[in-house]
């Protein structure tokens, strides 16, 4: 069964010209597809040529049929699922990360994903998985940093006076020495020719 495109307002020869402006890769080919149908194959040598099978290029030429060339790119998605969280509630969520936990009033003293959980939980009565909290973190523009860890009983004095010491004891060589080093390990050795011609 043959397809009829009634659109006349574009000949095959400009919308080849218009593929090869097309920045989308995908559009482009389903445009070529069209023009190979203008010039006369069948629909299943343009869909075999330009990677699609007959029934979807059937569907691209439908669409271009109803909206020309805006009908061959991809529509943008409905949104997904809309966001559990106002967007002032999310502004809230950033504030209180930048701020940070307070000990006595948070229990914590820095924030996980799993504290923030518990406290969207709390403020906003909305349910979020943790791996969500980490999703909303990112989009709000927070990165985990890791900081390396600490003792709690480390003394920090403690700890600068044996890096004075340590500096102390560290035995300093001479450049002599090194070059020394570097000359008395090791044997002579022949060079090739002469251990060819022994």
């Amino acid at each position: 069964m043959t397809i009829k495109i009634i659109r006349e307002d574009l000949t095959a020869a400009e919308l080849r010209r218009e593929a090869a402006r097309s920045s989308d890769a995908t559009a482009a080919r389903r445009v070529l597809a069209i023009a190979l149908i203008l010039d006369g194959r069948s629909r299943a040598d343009a869909a075999r040529e330009c990677g699609m099978d007959r029934q979807t290029l059937r569907d691209w030429v439908h669409r271009y049929n109803a909206d020309g060339l805006a009908g061959v790119c991809d529509r943008p998605h409905a949104g997904g699922p809309r966001p559990r969280l106002s967007a002032e509630q999310q502004e809230q969520v950033a504030a209180w990360v930048r701020a940070g936990p307070k000990l006595e009033k948070d229990g914590v003293i820095r924030w996980r994903r799993i504290d923030l959980q518990k406290k969207i939980a709390a403020a906003f009565e909305v349910q979020l998985h943790e791996r969500s909290v980490g999703k909303l973190l990112r989009r709000l523009g927070f990165r985990r940093i890791s900081v390396r860890p600490r003792h709690p009983q480390a003394d920090a004095a403690a700890q600068e006076a044996h890096k004075k010491t340590l500096r102390a004891w560290l035995p300093t060589a001479s450049r002599s020495e090194h070059a020394a080093s570097r000359l008395s390990c090791g044997g002579r050795m022949k060079h090739g020719s002469a251990s060819r011609a022994a």
